[in-house]
């Protein structure tokens, strides 16, 4: 299966395959997304999620508010349908 991500505000789209990360997925077609570590660790590819579903395998270390406003760690997060992330808040 495979998902169509948007980020905002850029409007820029690609696809993640399903069992891939969504940071995986953007570095692999060459989508400029922020990030360090891809390990969930230094928080520079945290973004909020405008609409869509994730999963994990582990659960990442975000408070229950910070999961309730959409906040996401895209190097850990797998689609579980079509995205639209935001870098703002």
């Amino acid at each position: 299966m495979t998902y169509t991500v948007r980020l905002l505000p850029s409007n820029i789209q690609f696809e993640v395959e399903k069992g891939q990360t969504v940071l995986d997925a953007a570095l692999n077609q060459h989508v400029s997304f922020p990030h360090r570590c891809q390990v969930g660790a230094c928080a520079a590819c945290l973004c909020r999620k405008v609409e869509g579903e994730v999963s994990y395998h582990l659960e990442p270390m975000l408070t229950e508010r910070e999961q309730a406003e959409g906040w996401v760690f895209p190097c850990q997060a797998f689609a579980e349908s079509h995205l639209v992330l935001t870098f703002e808040e």
